[in-house]
């Protein structure tokens, strides 16, 4: 087993006892809810007249259901209003801190936790909801955790889960023009495989992860859970701490930085760490990667061929040629010029400004093509202000986006955000399972913003780099 790493320091420290079953018993230093996964648990704890323990660890948020389009309470959709009736009663009555739509700090959980400060190094980190990979970008031990287990925190402030095995993954280099962070995991899947990561946490390391700005390292992170792993990470350093000291926590409480910092440094991997797994990625072999299939994994570079599934290993086959069925693909050809219908900015993998902004350098002085429909959802009420004072809104306006306020939107297809019949979705998302953006027939293509801004242009799949030539010209 490993030793010595982030993962070892911060479990050992966070470790209340053992249980009987073999698990851990873990105190959780932030427990993230939302309207989908809390009201059972909430429920459940009504039922044993139990309270919240730690309401002051707990913060609150609403994504999944909220409209990005007509925000008029009740809302239209009247599952939704009955769920955010629920959250507004819920954390009303055990005094946890709520950032509402009224608040101006609404918004994705994984986008407002690392916005406000509350994502810290070294803390342990649950949410209902599989993508709290990402707040690993940080240097935190962070879960997806289910009902019952959001009960238990919330009764305990603990909950049990076993240890897993750590994978160094190390990525070394410098990405081509065009090439991001979101291309890095999509290669590291494909690579892997979407089981690949079964019964491990990955650590995400090398020059190429230490060039990257924070926004970068928590999309690499937000799709660990998308390789099979159990949570994702990258090593505290500057500029980690050079993210935290702006934000709300540390502006409010300048004292705690550099009260905190020894324990940041601290829980940094060794240098002689022990790992389960070392697997070494060369960055400047990458291209931009795009999806050709239903599942992360099924992704290919946008100049490289679509596999033939007759060469897969033998337990890919079926599921390939069912995908590439479903995508209307063909071995051999390569993704660039599939037709799209939509175009899908947004997601908690990539919708926070600097996402917007290289899409919008992609858009500006550009016309979305008169067959897409185009959409462009921030990640948070921050984010869609600060954006708005920058003129991205306008720019995306003026190409023909529709700008939408912030939630998780068209991913998961929630509202009226969704694919009709058997639309093609150029997709900044994490998922393109088949009815993941709202329509059985629907089929999701992931790939980078900038990608998703060339293809909203060309109404098609298109190598954002020859735009780019195309610009610099």
């Amino acid at each position: 087993m490993s030793e010595g790493t982030l993962y070892d320091k911060v479990w050992d420290r966070h470790k209340v006892t053992t249980l009987p079953t073999g698990q851990d018993q873990l105190f959780i230093g932030l427990h993230l809810i939302h309207e989908v996964t809390s009201p059972q648990a909430f429920g459940m704890l009504r039922e044993r007249d139990l309270e919240v323990a730690y309401p002051e660890l707990t913060h609150a948020t609403v994504d999944h259901i909220v409209p990005t389009a007509n925000r008029d309470r009740p809302y239209e959709n009247e599952a939704a209003e009955t769920m955010m009736a629920e959250l507004e009663e819920n954390v009303r009555e055990a005094g946890i801190e709520f950032s509402d739509p009224t608040t101006g700090d609404q918004g994705i959980v994984h986008v407002i936790g690392p916005e406000q400060g509350l994502t810290q190094p070294g803390k342990t980190i649950v949410c209902g909801d599989s993508h709290t990979s990402t707040h690993g970008a940080f240097g935190a031990l962070a879960f997806g955790i289910g009902t019952s287990q959001i009960r238990d925190v919330l009764a305990t402030g603990t909950v049990a889960m076993e240890k897993q095995k750590v994978r160094k993954i190390q990525i070394d280099g410098e990405l081509d023009e065009g090439v991001e962070a979101k291309d890095i995991i999509l290669e590291i899947i494909r690579r892997l495989g979407t089981e690949g990561g079964v019964g491990y946490v990955y650590e995400y390391a090398g020059s190429a992860i230490e060039d990257l700005g924070m926004e970068g390292r928590m999309s690499i992170c937000n799709m660990s859970i998308e390789g099979g792993a159990r949570a994702g990470y990258v090593n505290p350093d500057e500029t980690t701490y050079e993210w935290l000291e702006e934000t709300d926590y540390f502006q409010e409480n300048p004292e705690k930085f550099e009260e905190l910092k020894p324990y940041w440094e601290s829980i940094r991997s060794d240098e002689d760490a022990e790992y389960d797994d070392v697997v070494r990625i060369d960055a400047d072999e990458l291209e931009p990667v795009v999806t050709w299939g239903t599942t992360p994994g099924q992704g290919v570079g946008i100049t490289d061929p679509i596999p033939a599934p007759e060469d897969l290993p033998a337990d890919k086959q079926d599921t390939a040629r069912r995908a590439q069925e479903h995508m209307r693909v063909e071995p051999g050809e390569t993704m660039e010029g599939y037709e799209i219908d939509v175009a899908f900015l947004g997601s908690c993998t990539n919708a926070r400004l600097p996402d917007l902004r290289r899409a919008a350098e992609i858009i500006d002085g550009r016309q979305v093509d008169d067959d897409v429909r185009a959409l462009v959802v921030p990640g948070s009420q921050r984010v869609q202000e600060t954006a708005e004072k920058e003129g991205l809104k306008d720019t995306f306006e003026e190409a023909g986006f529709e700008w939408r306020n912030a939630g998780c939107s068209m991913c998961l297809g929630m509202n009226e955000d969704q694919l009709e019949g058997d639309e093609a979705c150029a997709s900044s998302s994490n998922r393109n399972f088949i009815g993941r953006q709202g329509s059985k027939d629907g089929r999701t293509v992931l790939m980078n913003p900038q990608m998703v801004a060339a293809a909203a242009i060309n109404g098609t799949v298109t190598d954002v780099r020859d735009l780019k030539e195309v610009t610099t010209v």
